[in-house]
């Protein structure tokens, strides 16, 4: 049976914080909130406790995990060597959304790494996550808290839907504010690497230490013998059961192909989803349209996406139409889960 907690994520009662963190400590499983997303935990310093993470999302074990610690003198018994330029990125940007990967230390199992040499760990802003990382003593390994390959979780709701009777312990924390999972950085290259943008953006960190590198798989479909350093580089991640074509082009063109393949699949049977935004939401007259967010403010689509790709499961659609949208900063992490849900399916306009 899996226990459901609810705290205030302002106010965590620090009684049931102890409780959900003694189960860490004893090799269980944990979902939690963070800033981000949902996040399922366990004792990265426990194997056995480490590969019940795999078995309860049915992960695949070659795709890594960050470790989650809750003060920066914990990092030094995790890695080997911490660069200047991280020092730097932790002083601007630490407790929050940003995972940097380093040289692992002995102390951390395999398990957690996929095998290889370095590990990712980033330092939570949520309080409750905070407080539940500090309260077990440990570090604590954490992916999304979700099935595998499914949107990740912004609500609670989610993780119930995904986990219950697989976990021992979910904390209600209220929605996440991010939405999207955190910025991956590598920093054991000379100059830092992006292996998974998110709400932390190159433009934000380029201002703190100058030139960084976008890796390739950002947006690009990764071959299948790439050996991962971080989480959502391998695979096909954040699809609902529908299948998702992303329109790209003029908004103008696109709004009309949009207009014209929903007419074709309605025609053939199908229930179409249509993913817009405020701008363009009234130009839609058929399928079932959902807003995403506002296409001038794009930090309200990368929090409503993953609920957005979830709502289309629960009305049973067959086919999703997506509109593109910008790349520019938060927008770059946006259009890196949306292209990976559609399996990089696109139509040019």
């Amino acid at each position: 049976m899996t226990k459901i907690i609810k705290l205030d994520k302002n106010n965590p009662d620090i009684k049931l914080i102890e409780e959900a963190a003694k189960v860490l400590r004893e090799g269980g499983l944990v979902a939690f909130p963070t800033e981000t997303v949902y996040g399922l935990g366990a004792n990265s310093l426990n194997e056995d406790a480490v590969k019940k993470i795999f078995i309860a999302k049915g992960r695949p074990q070659d795709n890594p995990l960050i470790l989650h610690i809750a003060e920066f003198e914990d990092l030094h018994r995790y890695v080997k060597e911490i660069p200047y330029k991280a020092v730097i990125l932790m002083k601007k940007f630490w407790p929050g959304p940003l995972t940097m990967i380093f040289e692992k230390s002995d102390i951390v199992p395999y398990i957690n790494t996929a095998g290889t040499n370095t590990v990712a760990l980033r330092m939570p802003s949520n309080r409750i996550a905070h407080l539940l990382i500090k309260h077990a003593g440990v570090p604590i390994s954490a992916p999304s808290a979700n099935l595998s390959g499914k949107p990740s979780p912004t609500e609670v709701s989610h993780v119930i839907h995904d986990l219950n009777g697989k976990v021992d312990v979910i904390i209600d924390g209220g929605r996440c504010d991010v939405g999207v999972e955190s910025t991956v950085l590598d920093m054991t290259e000379e100059i830092p690497i992006i292996l998974r943008p998110g709400s932390i953006t190159k433009e934000m960190i380029e201002k703190v230490i100058g030139e960084v590198k976008v890796d390739l798989a950002v947006s690009e479909e990764s071959s299948g013998d790439l050996k991962a350093k971080a989480p959502g580089m391998k695979y096909k991640h954040y699809s609902p059961n529908a299948e998702i074509y992303i329109v790209k082009g003029n908004l103008e063109n696109v709004i009309k192909k949009i207009q014209e393949l929903t007419e074709i699949q309605l025609n053939n049977g199908k229930k179409v989803g249509i993913m817009a935004t405020e701008q363009t939401s009234p130009q839609y007259c058929k399928g079932y349209v959902i807003v995403v967010g506002d296409r001038n403010n794009p930090e309200t689509i990368a929090k409503n996406l993953f609920d957005v790709l979830r709502e289309f499961d629960n009305q049973g659609i067959d086919i999703v139409y997506s509109e593109g949208f910008s790349c520019d900063e938060i927008g770059l992490a946006v259009m890196n889960r949306l292209e990976k849900a559609a399996g990089y399916k696109e139509i040019l306009v």
